[in-house]
């Protein structure tokens, strides 16, 4: 979360007014960075013979269409409608949406796949 704030501060700070396209960029650095993490961390004990790209494929697929979808349309509430300072709306809408991403990563991204 540090380092998607952030990363949403200085693209703020590079395009001032584009909060959408700021917020997208730094949810995709984010969301690059929690791969490495649940891969080498969270779910280090669930290794499986699928290549890297397969599941950095599902990683994406699930956690990052919720964190995108979600983070942008609360952005757009919280933000736009709600007045909110933009770190202080990203940062409710990316706890809002980590809840989910955990149960999918956990359901669906990273479980164990057995060979059969």
């Amino acid at each position: 979360m540090v380092l998607q704030l952030t990363a949403l501060a200085l693209f703020d700070r590079i395009a001032p007014g584009r909060y959408l396209c700021a917020s997208a960029a730094a949810i995709e650095l984010a969301l690059l960075h929690n791969f490495v993490w649940h891969l080498h961390y969270t779910w280090r004990d669930r290794r499986d013979d699928s290549t890297l790209l397969a599941k950095l494929v599902r990683f994406h697929l699930s956690n990052g269409v919720v964190s995108i979808l979600g983070n942008l349309a609360l952005m757009r509430i919280l933000f736009h409608e709600a007045c909110l300072p933009l770190l202080m709306a990203n940062s409710i809408a990316t706890l809002c949406c980590s809840v989910l991403n955990f149960f999918i990563g956990n359901t669906w991204a990273f479980v164990s796949r057995q060979p059969e």
